[in-house]
């Protein structure tokens, strides 16, 4: 079956994604993962960098004769990125490439409510206003991340609450002209993976499951169009009616067993003080035989979860991130049989490849900026105003 067509924006989208993907690349290699001859992907990226979205610097050639400008996503594009979490709200600017120019915090009560997020919402516009005003910087793309962003539409929120239609009307008072996108934490999390670990494990469709202060998934892909992101709140399975509470209101949900809140009390230590931690606590925190044989069993459960997530839509990859890749090979063995438990015919009968990649809770709001950054390669760059082009 040909090949439809590609609009401007669809050809320009790719382009960007790639190299936000890749990190760089030469004109040969470039043109052949987007399907295009060398000369339309000369005329593309002319437009590209005459707007300033890309550049193009020298580097050696990869073999004798062969091309030597380097093309990469332009540093001085500039982004923000918000990023809600159970404690604070994180306010930053960055760039396409994700390095951090800005970063603010507004801490949340212990209770949060509508009323105190969107006054913290408010707080954090007005620092980054004032700071690209004094700074005469434009902003391309804001990003926002919010936990549990999907379920109950764009108003509800069982997680954090927040009216996410009202926080929209006031970006667009406070930061008027610029293009705001909101997202789920965990595809925030999966884009930042995707676009920012080095060998990352996966191309194409696969699962992405995070596990931080939630448990979530999310299936991804590498096309370029965003509705290809969906989350999946497969930390909500509910594995027995008398078991510890969750945050949303339910007993016996996965993420009651293996969130962070819930490690954390496990180990017997405060979350704040896991969280200062960091990726240090698996070595700074010995486990007792009981801690890691109740550990092992928590595991097993989020195993179990995500077999059955595969059960409803299967697919050929699973990328894991959060305090479980930091355990021995030993220890994920119990996450691995889970999912041999519940995943008919097991992974080998399914072909599922797992993979663990670096926990990236604690570090906001790169996640939000790499969503940022993914939401203006999708749109090819181009103002929210433009016309679509064939």
């Amino acid at each position: 079956m040909p090949e439809q067509p590609r609009s401007r924006r669809q050809t320009r989208a790719a382009i960007l994604t790639h190299l936000l993907q890749s990190g760089g690349s030469f004109r040969p290699p470039l043109a052949k993962a987007v399907r295009l001859s060398e000369a339309s992907l000369s005329r593309i990226l002319f437009d590209l960098k005459a707007e300033g979205l890309i550049e193009e610097v020298r580097r050696p050639a990869p073999y004798v004769g062969g091309p030597t400008g380097l093309v990469s996503l332009d540093k001085a594009v500039a982004l923000a990125a918000f990023e809600l979490t159970t404690q604070r709200l994180s306010v930053g600017v960055g760039g396409l490439s994700g390095e951090l120019h800005y970063t603010g915090h507004v801490p949340l009560p212990k209770t949060p409510t509508v009323a105190t997020v969107g006054r913290a919402f408010r707080e954090a516009m007005t620092l980054l206003r004032e700071w690209t005003r004094r700074r005469r910087i434009p902003l391309a793309q804001i990003g926002v991340s919010i936990p549990g962003l999907g379920r109950l539409g764009a108003s509800g929120n069982p997680i954090i609450p927040c009216d996410v239609g009202r926080i929209s009307e006031m970006f667009g008072e406070t930061l008027p002209g610029v293009r705001v996108e909101f997202t789920n934490s965990v595809v925030a999390h999966a884009i930042f993976h995707r676009c920012r670990t080095e060998h990352y494990p996966f191309s194409g469709a696969h699962l992405f499951v995070f596990v931080g202060q939630g448990v979530a998934g999310t299936w991804m892909d590498d096309a370029v169009e965003d509705d290809v992101l969906q989350p999946v709140e497969l930390g909500h399975m509910v594995f027995g009616a008398d078991g510890p509470i969750c945050r949303c209101g339910h007993h016996g949900c996965v993420e009651a067993y293996t969130s962070l809140p819930a490690l954390a009390e496990l180990l017997g230590v405060a979350e704040a003080e896991l969280l200062e931690l960091g990726s240090e606590w698996v070595t700074a925190m010995p486990l007792s035989s009981r801690v890691r044989q109740e550990l092992r069993r928590r595991l097993f459960r989020l195993g179990l979860a995500i077999g059955n997530t595969l059960n409803v839509k299967p697919c050929k990859g699973v990328a894991i991130s959060g305090w479980p890749s930091l355990l021995t090979e030993d220890d994920r063995n119990a996450l691995v049989e889970g999912i041999d438990a519940s995943l008919l015919g097991g992974r080998k009968h399914a072909q599922v490849s797992l993979a663990f990649v670096p926990p990236s809770n604690g570090n906001d709001p790169r996640a939000a900026l790499a969503f940022a950054s993914f939401c203006l390669a999708c749109r090819g760059g181009m103002p929210a105003a433009s016309a679509e082009a064939a």
